[in-house]
C-alpha cells in the first residue's frame, strides 16, 4: 500500500482507515528525522470519537476519507531519536504529543487564536488532502515543538489523556468563571465526564451530570459529579446558570437550551453533524441565554499533563479499557459500547 504522506525506505506498524468499516494493520512508510523533528515510539493511544466516526461513516463531520489514513490524535510515547537542531529532548524522554500544528500565518493565529487555524493540520485528519496521519502507530516523527514533557509523577498511560482533558478545559474556559456555581453537564461520555473533573478541580459548588445510560454517570459521579441523572427514565426540569452541551446530538439541545436558566450561559462542546441544526432560537433570544461555542484548545495542553499528573484520579477513573494495537477490532467494539466502557487506550 502506498501512502502519499509518507516517503523513505524504513517502515513501521499503523493503524490505517482505507474507508467505512475497512480498518486494517498496514506497514507504512517511516521518514528519518529531519531538521527540528524528532522519532518517538508511541506508548499508549485513547480512541475518540472521531476514530470511531472514520471508521463508521467514513469522515468525521465534513472532513471524508479521500485516500488510506492513521488514525488517533490521543498519543503519548517515548523519545527515539533526535533530528538536527532538536535540542529541547532527549533518547528515552517520556512524552504527550500536541497534535495539532497551526500555520503561523492566517488571520486566526495572527489573532492570537491558533486552535481556529483555518490551515490547521491534525492527527488523524481528513480535513485536507493529503490527509494528516495520525498516531496509532509503532513509530512516527514529529515536531519538536509538538512534544510536551512529563510533569513528575505522570506516567505514560496517563499523560495520553492530555489531547481530550485540554478540549474539557478550553470548553470550561469559555464559560468563564465556575468556582461556586451550578453547573449541568449534559452527555457524560469521555469529554463530558472530563468536564465533570475539571468543573470539580475549578470549584463549582454542583455538578449535575445527564445521560441516557447509567454506566458513563457511574464514570462522571466518580469524577467528580454531585448528582446524575438519567434522562431516559427521569426527568429534569431544574435549570441551571451554566450548561454544557456535550452529546453532540442534534435533538439534544432543545433540552440544553430548556435546561439553562434566563440569562445563563450554555456552551456547545459535542460537535454536530454537518448541515443545518434546527434549534429553538426563540428561546435563545427570549430567555437572553449566552450560546458559546468551543472547539478543541491550544495552551490548555501543558495546564491538563500539569493537572493529570497531580490529580491520578482523573485518569484512572475515566479509563476503561486497555488493548494490544493487534487487537484494535475488540478496542473500537469496546469504544463503541456506551453500557460497559468510556475511555479505551491502545498499547502501541
Amino acid at each position: 500500500m502506498v501512502m502519499s504522506s509518507f516517503d523513505g525506505s524504513r517502515t513501521t506498524e499503523a493503524l490505517v482507515i482505507h474507508e467505512k468499516n475497512d480498518l486494517r494493520l498496514d506497514t507504512v512508510p517511516l521518514q528519518e528525522p529531519g531538521p527540528g523533528e524528532v522519532l518517538v515510539s508511541p506508548a499508549w493511544g485513547g480512541i475518540c470519537g472521531s476514530d470511531m466516526h472514520y471508521l463508521l461513516h467514513g469522515g468525521a463531520g465534513a472532513s471524508v476519507l479521500r485516500e488510506p489514513m492513521i488514525l488517533g490524535h490521543e498519543v503519548s510515547g517515548i523519545v527515539d531519536a533526535i533530528g538536527p537542531g532538536a535540542t529541547r529532548f532527549q533518547v528515552g524522554q517520556p512524552v504527550a504529543i500536541h497534535p495539532a500544528r497551526a500555520c503561523g500565518q492566517c488571520p486566526e493565529c495572527q489573532r492570537g487564536v491558533r486552535h481556529l487555524c483555518r490551515n490547521m493540520r491534525f492527527f488523524g485528519s481528513a480535513a485536507f488532502l493529503p490527509h494528516t496521519q495520525g498516531g496509532f502507530r509503532r513509530q512516527m516523527v514529529v515536531g519538536e515543538d509538538q512534544l510536551y514533557p512529563l510533569p513528575p509523577g505522570l506516567d505514560v498511560r496517563r499523560a495520553s489523556l492530555a489531547e481530550p482533558f485540554s478540549v474539557a478545559l478550553h470548553a470550561i474556559a469559555r464559560a468563564g468563571d465556575v468556582s461556586g456555581r451550578r453547573v449541568m453537564v449534559q452527555g457524560a461520555g469521555p469529554i463530558g465526564s472530563l468536564i465533570v473533573a475539571g468543573l470539580k478541580i475549578a470549584g463549582a459548588r454542583e455538578i449535575i451530570a445527564t445521560d441516557l445510560h447509567d454506566f458513563p454517570l457511574e464514570i462522571a459521579t466518580r469524577l467528580g459529579a454531585t448528582g446524575a441523572r438519567n434522562t431516559s427514565r427521569e426527568t429534569n426540569e431544574e435549570e441551571y446558570p451554566i450548561v454544557f452541551e456535550a452529546t453532540g446530538v442534534s435533538a439534544a439541545l432543545p433540552t440544553a437550551i430548556r435546561r439553562t436558566e434566563k440569562g445563563g450561559i450554555l456552551v456547545q462542546v459535542g460537535i454536530f453533524p454537518p448541515g443545518d441544526i434546527p434549534a429553538p432560537l426563540g428561546q435563545i433570544i427570549a430567555r437572553e441565554l449566552d450560546y458559546r461555542g468551543t472547539f478543541r484548545f491550544d495552551t490548555e495542553f501543558g495546564d491538563a499533563l500539569k493537572m493529570l499528573a497531580d490529580n491520578p484520579w482523573i485518569a484512572d477513573g475515566l479509563i476503561t479499557h486497555s488493548f494490544q494495537l493487534e487487537d484494535y477490532a475488540d478496542a473500537f467494539a469496546a469504544s463503541l459500547d456506551r453500557k460497559t466502557s468510556s475511555k479505551v487506550l491502545l498499547a502501541l
